[in-house]
């Protein structure tokens, strides 16, 4: 076997790029479309205020040479468009050179871009795709066979990315070795999906065989990819029949679309296509550049490992900067609850009970218990998640939820734009007030009786009334 190439896993190269390149372009349109109310000069945490609290060896980023809000959408719209290009197929009309240097450069940006995102930037995905996008720089393009090394350490990833996910359950919430967690996940997920009440309605003994199958798909199946093929492939596809599942159940942005994009990378797709002609030898630099890479990887996944085999797990976690190679993990406690802020706003510059209190409308977020939740996953609503984890803990919420109480009542354009709908089109109000709702799906019987989706309780008050100073 030639380590360095393996014409064989040609087709699946090619899925697996131009896959990639499509997540890398939704991370980037929505690092644009979200950034200045998020991190802007203007913004909840500025970025500008990291980068003089922070030394560049913590946070290295190109934003360090010079951030303002129209550099910061250049390179996002550069990222964007360099994803466009990859997703085109340009990398294969370019020499094998060119074509690493047109994948590091997304790479570099993402890279940037997460390093200054602070708290809107911390979910596991982030670093996955960083991850996932600097193995891609050395997989090659046309002018060489896929390297079997680089197509080794993508097992690797998705092997810890999956198995980090089951040991995680399996350690945490005693419901998942009860198999009742998805009792209640459809319903308290952060993000729930078009079809999510549907599932949460599934009858329970299918639930049970929902967690018994999760288990099997991340604690044994993993293991499968590093055996013979056609073993490998039926391992893969399992993954991808999974993480389909769970795409068509919640929102969780490009966790598990990036997933199936990995999993490909380990599919035999032989009996499909003809392996076309390639070189029977790569050149030597790019051999010395793999090899670089294995070491490197080799080194670095010390740690991880390590984790992976202790009883205090952690979830989701970079130990280096660049984010080369990462933990993961998701959802060792599932909440039997769903919590939900609700934010509205009054022009009374006196407020009461009884005045006319008017409720802001996020994109994802459950709010009008009447609209059925819609689906923007691979879109990642960031503004929406951090009011999940709010409703959890005011802890969540610290560092930016008063700058963003501070925005509505300013009627800032930039933080409306995160939101659906904003009852002061025209003025803004003259005070704000956050109160938690206890939400749960309604039954098939509420659903035709009301029409809503949702049922929800009043629980307490989150912030009593506020203005501007």
């Amino acid at each position: 076997m030639n380590w360095f190439g393996d014409g064989d896993y040609w087709l699946s190269r090619l899925v697996f790029q131009r896959g990639l390149a499509a997540v890398y372009l939704a991370a980037f349109v929505g690092a644009a479309l979200q950034f200045r109310a998020l991190i802007g000069e203007r913004g909840m945490q500025p970025v500008p205020r990291l980068l003089e609290q922070v030394e560049w060896r913590r946070a290295p980023t190109l934003f360090r040479l010079h951030y303002s809000d129209r550099f910061f959408a250049g390179c996002a719209w550069t990222g964007a468009a360099l994803a466009v290009a990859l997703l085109a197929g340009a990398d294969g009309r370019l020499p094998l050179w060119a074509a690493m240097l047109l994948w590091l450069a997304p790479w570099a940006l993402y890279l940037s871009i997460v390093n200054v995102g602070q708290t809107w930037y911390g979910f596991g995905w982030e670093s996955l795709l960083l991850e996932v996008g600097f193995l891609a720089v050395f997989l090659g393009n046309d002018e060489v066979a896929p390297p079997v090394l680089v197509l080794f350490l993508l097992r690797w990833l998705l092997f810890r990315l999956e198995f980090g996910a089951g040991l995680i359950k399996w350690r945490g919430d005693a419901c998942w070795q009860k198999l009742t967690c998805l009792y209640f996940h459809h319903e308290t997920q952060p993000m729930p999906s078009p079809l999510s009440w549907f599932f949460h309605h599934l009858p329970r003994p299918l639930h049970r065989v929902e967690a018994a199958a999760n288990h099997v798909t991340q604690l044994l199946v993993p293991f499968l990819l590093f055996t013979p093929q056609p073993i490998a492939t039926v391992a893969a596809a399992i993954m991808i029949v999974t993480q389909l599942w769970l795409i068509l159940s919640g929102n969780f942005a490009w966790l598990n679309w990036l997933t199936v994009v990995i999993a490909a990378a380990a599919l035999d797709l032989t009996p499909l296509h003809t392996p076309p002609d390639l070189p029977a030898r790569a050149p030597l630099w790019y051999e010395i550049l793999v090899f670089a890479l294995v070491v490197l990887v080799a080194v670095l996944s010390r740690r991880p490992a390590r984790n992976l085999l202790s009883r205090r797990q952690s979830m989701n976690r970079s130990y280096d900067v660049l984010h080369l190679v990462n933990t993961y993990g998701a959802f060792g406690t599932v909440g039997r609850v769903r919590q939900e802020l609700v934010i509205e706003g009054t022009a009374d510059t006196k407020p009461r009970t009884d005045s006319d209190w008017r409720a802001y409308e996020f994109k994802g977020k459950p709010g009008d218990p009447r609209r059925l939740p819609r689906q923007f996953a691979p879109y990642h609503l960031r503004l929406d998640w951090m009011m999940w984890f709010a409703a959890l803990s005011p802890a969540y919420a610290r560092p930016w939820f008063n700058g963003f109480v501070e925005r509505l009542l300013e009627n800032d354009r930039d933080t409306l734009r995160l939101l659906r709908h904003c009852p002061f089109p025209d003025e803004p109000p003259a005070h704000i007030r956050v109160r938690v709702y206890r939400y749960r799906f309604s039954t098939w019987r509420e659903l035709r009786t009301t029409g809503a989706w949702w049922e929800r309780t009043y629980v307490r008050e989150f912030l009593a009334p506020t203005r501007l100073r």
